[in-house]
């Protein structure tokens, strides 16, 4: 299969340069991007042949939506898009149906990969809460792995590069297991590894204690400010260690240029943990972030206002 070029290197951002690039999460406020899904009780009670004929029907579908949201990105000037981690369900069963589906559409997923590139659109995941790396039990770390060797094949089929310009967003799941985390990624398929970012968070993993396992597994931190706010009790945005943190950040990139961070408000106060609507708060020192996704809830309309504003 052959794998798209990363994009080249470009200067970093400075406080009188580019703008930040912002990204898209998942869905639109409208109608524009959407997917379709199937639960798995629906899919067992169907025949090894409807099951066929669904998910084929499916994936078709939401490989057109995944094109339409890259379309919908080009329009509205938007240069980073995190895909849904379940853009193909189910394509995990032992029946090994959706495996199959995928392997024969391979050529149109590679198309639909390397348009987002030629357009410069980057895309990114953040695969769900079940993938817990640090977990005691041998049987989640398994599961883990399984899941993000099935999000890993899916970027491959899309033709994305394997690096951190395609990342695959982790949290560090279970707190104080730093050498265990650091032990089970060291032992990741390449295809995995390569793309691995983790993120800071706001009970198990503090910017400081996710950095160390950045810094020990030889991957990227993606800085959330909001996180790093929340857990450690701060007031502002513009508190020193946010800076720091971010800086700290970037120096795990190989990158610089493709540091991604992320951005939230509270909804009813500062360090609310529920997102807002819009962000009216953004840290001073992301003028100097490459690339900011927006985990806003009105979504398009926040990267909007963002983009409009002289934040």
């Amino acid at each position: 299969m052959g794998m798209i070029t990363e994009p080249s290197s470009t200067k970093l951002l400075s406080r009188t340069g580019d703008r930040s690039k912002l990204g898209l999460v998942c869905i639109t406020v409208s109608k524009a991007v959407r997917y379709r899904t199937m639960t798995r009780t629906r899919y067992l009670k169907l025949s090894a042949a409807e099951r066929e004929t669904a998910l084929r029907e499916l994936y078709l579908s939401n490989l057109t939506r995944l094109n339409a949201a890259i379309s919908f990105c080009q329009a509205n000037q938007i240069f980073l898009y995190r895909m849904p981690s379940g853009l193909f369900p189910l394509s995990d069963m032992e029946d090994g149906i959706g495996q199959t589906i995928l392997a024969e559409m391979a050529a149109d997923l590679a198309a639909v990969g390397r348009r987002s590139q030629q357009l410069g659109i980057r895309m990114v995941l953040h695969p769900d809460q079940f993938v817990v790396l640090s977990s005691d039990s041998p049987q989640v770390v398994e599961n883990s792995i399984k899941i993000l060797t099935q999000h890993a094949q899916i970027m491959d089929l899309l033709s994305l590069p394997r690096s951190a310009w395609a990342c695959m967003n982790i949290h560090g799941g279970k707190a104080q297991r730093t050498s265990q985390l650091v032990q089970v990624v060291n032992r990741l398929p390449e295809a995995i590894k390569s793309r691995l970012t983790f993120e800071n968070d706001e009970y198990a993993y503090s910017a400081e204690e996710i950095l160390a396992v950045c810094q020990q597994a030889k991957v990227p931190m993606v800085f959330d400010a909001h996180h790093h706010i929340c857990h450690e009790k701060l007031e502002s945005y513009d508190h020193p260690s946010v800076a720091e943190m971010f800086y700290a950040a970037r120096s795990t990139w190989k990158n610089p240029e493709w540091q991604l961070v992320h951005i939230s408000n509270g909804e009813a106060a500062f360090s609310d943990r529920q997102h807002s609507e819009f962000i009216t708060v953004m840290p001073s020192i992301y003028r100097e972030a490459p690339w900011i996704e927006i985990e806003a809830k009105a979504k398009e309309e926040a990267i909007a206002a963002l983009t409009n504003s002289n934040w």
